[in-house]
């Protein structure tokens, strides 16, 4: 820390405040020499520290020091459990502060929109309630480090197909209500330091240029205090950006920009106050980061490491156990099956890799718990790309006679075991930061494998290891399935512990596992064409779009077993303070072992007056309760996640009427259900001509002008029946009356009543 005040931006000379707003290289801010101020170092997350020990590149081609390797997103996520979340961001931010890394560049909160967006493993969710819960928990965590976070990537980065210049083309109520909820949540409840531009282009216009998403919507609508750093590349016309409110350019640009913007002041073609205004926000980090303590102490690798099975154990989601297949028994005759058994694929491939300081591989801890275990590998694992493993080139695959030899190997196995577990998922070569998928199939020769064995012995135990979903044609033909998704460092100990019960499972699927990829909301519009992407499924994203089609999924979103059974009473829902709702509903631990019961509150407004999905997780919290005890617990809906964007007068309004709150253990198991009556907004909508006259009539003011003097009218009959508005006059537009002889001062005296 600097023992001399920091400098104000009136200290600086034009080019110094230009030089500002740039990276000196890929990862360091400039300093300022002069007047004190040093650089600061920014690293990528946000699973982990990706601090390069060498040379500094954006490839990731050098190596990063070692870090712990914690869950992604995908993982972490499915605990559901923000104070886990929360925990894992304060261990990151330790190690971040002991490496003197000024920001962590994450997390990522961006809606899994498509099952195919490559880079789904860093995201949490397809609902941003839980996004924002599970974001706003990590900022917390690694700020209380005095460290920044970096929320990505805004807005709308939903593929990884041409981001750089595709067009996310959406309607405003998903825009809103949809992508950028999650954000909202973070900013207002956690003020990250900084909110990092996406790539791609919303509505047409670049993210880093676009002043209604970096100044209207997160400066003066959520009031965001911080600053506004570019994705890596992201930034297109660096004058435009500064107008906008991007305030920081990374990596450098070689100077370049910084010219640009100096020329720009000085023949007037940008105001300096502008550039006051993004060169003032970077000073302004830099000292923050400068405030920070000195940390004392090194790090606590076997600590961190601990947490990190202890998160990768509490990610894990038991989607079916027929039988009571699970836990295993350590005296049961084990063969383990697959490659990924004995080389984990825990991270996804792309800027957020991490160098770990340690791996648990599954096999090695299955072995360390039960005595009789064989291993085949069964099928042959890709090599991993280099660098950050965004090329998507598929390697060359196995020759036929060696698959078939390993096949064989694998089910002689299973053949003289009580029990096969046999690890299947995507290799790296399938999903990567980078590029998309183009189908949601495991390998062909996996799952050709998994046939093979399950008809040599049918007690098979399915362990899945992937970044995003995908298809599970064989649901029905074993008695459990553990998806463990990519679980970092500790996930074998994490696997493990789940298989033999010394962890109980309390995952949940923060997204929905479809039966085919045409039945996803995306299928007909993802990626796109000509450099756009029609966001056609509107308010309809993840379960939202299979619960208004009452369409069968493989999986629901919110769904996960456990080695013990949870009963709920009745729930019971008041109205609170704040114009939201507050819920409490007593869970029983009907089972003989101790268990975590993701507690899932889902509202909707019966008969509401614009178009909403039949159901919309609002609230949710994860609970221990010992065999036998009863635990009260309680909900809160906040009021500004039940409010809707109401398009005609741009505002969030909280529709007044009967809300219906429905709890249970995932968006298709509901226990229970309670209603509340809100007093909500008053919605007055301004007329204008084309007003619909069932408009006019029901505006407070304008309204009873209207239908006292129509009725005086020769349309009267037409416009009105004892009931109210006709259908046919409801629907005619204000201005047209006119042309059928209404009295053009009659229509300006109502348009006036009605501003």
């Amino acid at each position: 820390m600097t023992s001399t005040p920091f400098p104000d931006i009136s200290d600086l000379t034009l080019e110094e405040k230009a030089a500002l707003t740039s990276g000196l290289d890929f990862w360091r801010l400039k300093a300022i020499e002069r007047l004190g101020v040093p650089s600061i170092m920014v690293t990528d997350g946000p699973h982990g520290l990706r601090k390069q020990a060498g040379e500094s590149d954006h490839l990731g081609l050098n190596d990063s020091v070692p870090a712990t390797c914690f869950p992604p997103a995908v993982g972490l996520g499915s605990s559901w459990d923000p104070e886990l979340a929360r925990r894992v961001g304060e261990a990151i931010g330790r190690e971040a502060a002991i490496e003197d890394v000024a920001v962590v560049l994450g997390p990522g909160v961006n809606i899994k929109r498509s099952v195919l967006c490559g880079r789904n493993f860093e995201y949490f969710s397809e609902d941003p309630i839980h996004a924002s819960d599970m974001g706003s928990a990590i900022v917390r965590g690694i700020q209380s480090n005095g460290v920044g976070t970096s929320l990505k990537h805004f807005a709308a980065n939903n593929q990884e197909t041409d981001r750089m210049r595709s067009s996310s083309d959406i309607d405003p109520r998903p825009l809103r209500e949809i992508y950028l909820r999650a954000f909202q949540g973070v900013v207002e409840d956690t003020q990250p330091w900084t909110v990092m531009c996406s790539y791609n282009r919303v509505n047409g216009v670049y993210a880093s240029e676009d002043p209604f998403l970096l100044t209207q919507v997160l400066r003066d609508e959520w009031g965001f205090e911080g600053l506004v750093v570019s994705d890596w590349g992201a930034s297109n016309v660096r004058i435009d950006g500064i107008r906008a409110g991007m305030d920081l350019e990374m990596p450098t640009s070689g100077g370049i920009t910084d010219r640009q913007l100096v020329e720009a002041v000085q023949n007037g073609t940008l105001d300096e106050a502008e550039l006051d205004r993004s060169a003032a926000r970077v000073l302004d980090l830099i000292r923050r980061a400068n405030e920070r303590a000195a940390v004392e102490g090194v790090l606590d690798v076997d600590a961190h490491h601990a947490l990190a099975r202890e998160a990768a154990a509490r990610s894990i989601v038991l989607l079916k156990n027929d039988g009571g297949a699970l836990p295993l028994r350590p005296s049961q005759k084990i063969a383990v099956i697959g490659e990924f058994a004995e080389n984990p694929r825990f991270q996804g491939g792309g800027s957020s890799h991490i160098h770990p300081t340690r791996v648990d591989v599954a096999l090695e801890k299955i072995r360390e718990v039960a005595g009789d275990v064989t291993y085949a590998p069964g099928y042959v694992l890709p090599p991993a790309p280099e660098g950050i493993g965004m090329s998507g080139a598929k390697a060359p695959k196995p020759a036929p006679e060696k698959l078939q030899s390993l096949r064989d190997e694998a089910v002689a196995a299973a053949s003289g075991a009580d029990v096969a577990v046999v690890f299947l998922g995507l290799p790296d070569e399938d999903e990567s930061e980078g590029f998309d998928r183009d189908h949601i199939d495991l390998p062909a020769e996996q799952l050709a494998l998994l046939d093979a064995v399950a008809e040599a012995n049918p007690n098979v135990i399915v362990v899945l290891s992937n970044g995003g979903v995908v298809a599970l044609p064989f649901a029905d033909k074993v008695p459990a399935i553990l998806e463990t998704w990519l679980l970092g460092q500790a996930g074998g100990a994490g696997t493990a512990d789940v298989l033999f019960g010394s962890v109980n499972p309390s995952g949940r699927l923060a997204e929905t596992f479809p039966y085919r990829l045409e039945d996803t909301p995306a299928f007909t519009s993802f990626p796109g064409e000509a450099q756009h992407v029609r966001y056609g499924e509107g308010l309809y994203v993840g379960y939202r779009w299979y619960d208004a089609r009452k369409m069968d999924v493989a999986f629901p979103f919110g769904h996960g077993l456990s080695y013990t059974t949870f009963s709920y009473g009745e729930p019971r829902a008041v109205a609170n303070a704040e114009g939201g709702i507050d819920v409490t509903v007593d869970v029983t631990n009907t089972g003989s072992v101790a268990g975590r019961e993701v507690v899932q509150a889902y509202v909707s407004r019966p008969g509401s007056a614009v178009e909403r999905a039949p159901r919309e997780l609002k609230a949710f919290a994860s609970v221990e309760v010992q065999p036998g005890e009863t635990v009260t617990v309680p909900l809160t809906v906040r009021s500004r996640d039940l409010a809707y964007w109401e398009t005609r007068v741009d505002e969030w309004i909280l529709e007044p009427g009967a809300y219906r709150v429905e709890i249970g253990a995932s968006s298709r198991d509901l226990r229970g259900e309670a209603t509340v009556d809100l007093e909500g907004d008053d919605l007055v909508v301004p007329l204008t001509r084309d007003s619909s006259i069932g408009d006019v009539v029901a505006h407070p003011v304008a309204g009873p002008i209207a239908r006292e003097e129509f009725r005086k009218t020769q349309f009267g009959q037409m416009l009105f029946t004892e009931d109210g508005v006709s259908a046919m006059g409801g629907a005619m537009p204000l201005g047209r009356l006119v042309s059928f002889g209404v009295d053009e001062k009659l229509v300006e005296r109502i348009l006036t009543a009605g501003a």
